[in-house]
């Protein structure tokens, strides 16, 4: 096949697999790896092992192990060293010692079996290293669609991967070396390990600084295509640097990555980087792929079979003894080990890797990568059934969670028209100042365990508690509240809470923040009675001081920002009527006004819903008690004599309505 045959059949069989894939809701990488076997030369032979293929898929490794450089920073590490240094390092080390003993054992299981095992200590090692790793791709994107990358099981698991993540890169440097002798492997070891040593210290101690000069020139340029070709540079320049030092490519990558995010063009970096890390990772993938011979796999299926639940089950359960270890309840505990329990990415680069250098033998490549696969396959449905796994496997689990939703309902027993806000960061802390100034009751609730201890601690009325369960909710007193804040930006999340909000208390008003105003219409659609962008009221404000600033009249530079904000917020549509608004376009616009009823009202003691006042085009966004205090428009709000309604509408709208409410 021409080069332009391999590469549009590679980019058929890589689309044909992702579609697949995502039509299943499966992980893509699972459709490069089965459109690897199918089009490789153990299935239809479309496509041969070539020495070129194989390189250009090992960029794709060099791009992973830059993403994981990016997100390696020291104040993650710092917050998150009990779990990172403690129990994943544990979880790494015994699965590799752990893997070196059970080969003696399988050694006997096999010989009883008539079949040969044939697999040293080094080919161990290097498959215990493998079995360690497990699928960040997919343990992430199934716990951030289940909201729990804040819980307590989702914070161990993060801790783990980002152990294994680390953990990469020695392994990468240790696995060749493992085909020497004794003597030569201890030198090759440290010889490998002072030139790595070297080479870092090198890279980053004046490396920082060099990084950010450099992106900063380049970035004043103001040219994304140079600013892209300059980040290829980075990466590969360093990856050959590392090569050349008798090091991996992959090593190089990483630094680069850990270089670059110490500056302030992570972000950026990250954004332009994905989709040459998507592109060629799913390469590396196929070729993986290529290597499975599906035949030996069917003739042997027993011991796939055993090759993974034996993994799994012995993962699981060494996972959830540590979590134990390190003072996570039992639930917990066995949480963790149910979603790390699978291989992952890294393990088929160690196993890629360790299949080059010789170090297991070539019948057993794909039983072992046949058993990898399934065990990734099976992920998504143990986490689907984790809950009534944990429920059976721990009976305290459920008294846990019930002490957790009593702790909620205690806390908001006595709460009665509050606001339920959810999540408790800087947008939920600044709300609740002003909602203590205003003297309205409210609960938070959030997922920080270390953040609630603080706020509670304080005296702040701040609970943990995931806001995206309907249990959690209803203990908060979704029932009684007057308004529902989500204050954090995540669609997925406010949609379920919203999802919630709409079956079990449909008059409860609910407020988003989001970053922007993409999903505005999503989530109005799914019942938010109010959807905040960031983005656009950022905007808003900085418009508003330019126009001031360059000698806008203010009421005119107030009145275009009324008018931005009219197109988008529907409870703010409308303003108070003043001297100066006398166009007739102005006539027409919808505006506020307040009325205040009679001591002696007709109305007094009546719920608000019986006004009626919708009839007459007119809606009634607040009420100001006489005391002072303001309460949002609620239909069973109860009238009082001297209350003060605010009113939006058409002029003529509210002149019918003012003449209703005076004379009744």
């Amino acid at each position: 096949m021409s080069s332009l045959d391999l590469a549009l059949l590679y980019l058929v069989a890589a689309v044909l697999g992702v579609v697949a894939c995502r039509s299943l809701k499966l992980p893509p990488m699972l459709g490069y790896l089965t459109v690897g076997v199918l089009i490789g030369p153990n299935a239809m032979a479309l496509s041969g092992d070539s020495e070129g293929v194989r390189y250009l898929a090992e960029f794709g490794v060099v791009f992973l192990m830059f993403v994981i450089g990016l997100e390696f920073n020291l104040p993650k590490l710092r917050s998150m060293r009990s779990l990172v240094f403690g129990l994943g390092l544990l979880q790494v080390l015994i699965t590799i010692l752990g893997t070196i003993a059970g080969n003696l054992m399988l050694d006997h299981l096999f010989d009883w079996l008539g079949l040969r095992w044939d697999l040293g200590w080094e080919g161990a090692l290097m498959l215990g290293a493998a079995m360690a790793m497990s699928s960040t791709a997919i343990v992430v994107k199934l716990m951030a669609e289940r909201l729990e990358l804040e819980s307590e099981h989702g914070r161990r698991v993060m801790g783990v991967l980002l152990f294994q993540d680390l953990a990469v890169v020695p392994l990468l440097v240790l696995i060749p070396a493992l085909k020497s002798d004794g003597g030569t492997m201890a030198v090759s070891l440290a010889w490998a390990g002072l030139k790595a040593a070297v080479v870092l210290a090198v890279l980053l101690a004046g490396g920082q600084k060099a990084m950010r000069w450099w992106l900063t020139l380049v970035a004043r340029r103001k040219s994304e295509e140079l600013f892209m070709l300059n980040l290829l540079l980075v990466t590969l320049g360093l990856a050959w640097v590392t090569e050349h030092a008798g090091l991996s490519l992959a090593l190089g990558a990483f630094v680069a990555g850990m270089l670059i995010a110490e500056t302030e063009y992570k972000h950026q970096v990250e954004t332009d980087i994905r989709p040459f890390h998507d592109v060629l990772l799913g390469l590396f993938f196929i070729t993986i792929g290529m290597k499975l011979d599906w035949r030996p796999v069917v003739a042997q299926w027993p011991l796939v079979v055993l090759l993974t639940l034996l993994p799994l089950a012995a993962k699981a359960t060494l996972i959830a003894v540590l979590a134990k270890l390190f003072r996570a309840p039992t639930g917990v505990a066995i949480r963790t080990g149910l979603y790390l329990a699978q291989a992952g990415e890294f393990g088929f680069v160690l196993l890629s890797l360790g299949a080059q250098h010789q170090l297991i033998a070539p019948q057993w490549v794909s039983p072992v990568l046949a058993s990898m696969v399934i065990s990734m396959l099976a992920t998504p449905l143990v986490v689907m059934y984790s809950n009534r796994i944990v429920m059976k496997l721990s009976s305290s689990d459920w008294l846990l969670q019930s002490v957790q939703l009593t702790t909620i309902a205690k806390k908001s027993i006595k709460a009665d028209a509050h606001v339920i806000i959810c999540g408790y960061g800087r947008s939920g802390q600044n709300l609740a100042r002003l909602l203590d100034a205003e003297h309205i009751p409210y609960m938070a609730l959030d997922l920080d365990p270390d953040r609630v201890r603080q706020a509670a601690a304080a005296g702040q009325s701040v609970v943990f508690g995931d806001a995206a369960k309907v249990q959690s909710l209803m203990a908060a007193g979704l029932a009684r509240a007057s308004a529902v804040v989500i204050s954090y930006h995540d669609t997925p999340s406010a949609l379920k809470i919203l999802q919630l909000v709409r079956e079990h208390a449909a008059h409860v008003p609910v407020v988003v923040r989001t970053i922007d105003d993409s999903d505005l219409e999503k989530l109005r659609a799914a019942g938010a009675t109010e959807v905040v962008p960031e983005a656009i009221e950022g905007s808003l404000m900085l418009a508003s001081h330019a126009l001031a600033l360059v000698g806008v009249p203010m009421r005119r530079v107030i009145r275009l920002t009324r008018d931005a904000r009219d197109a988008r917020y529907g409870l703010l549509r409308g303003y108070f009527h003043g001297a100066d608004d006398d166009s007739a376009e102005e006539r027409e616009q919808a505006r506020l006004r307040p009325v205040t009823l009679p001591v002696a009202t007709p109305y007094a003691g009546e719920p608000l819903g019986e006004l009626a006042l919708e009839a007459v085009g007119v809606q009634v966004v607040s009420v100001r008690r006489a005391s002072g205090a303001v309460r949002p428009a609620q239909d069973d709000l109860e009238l009082l004599g001297g209350d003060t309604l605010v009113l939006s509408g058409t002029p003529e709208a509210l002149a019918l309505a003012e003449e209703k409410l005076l004379r009744g």
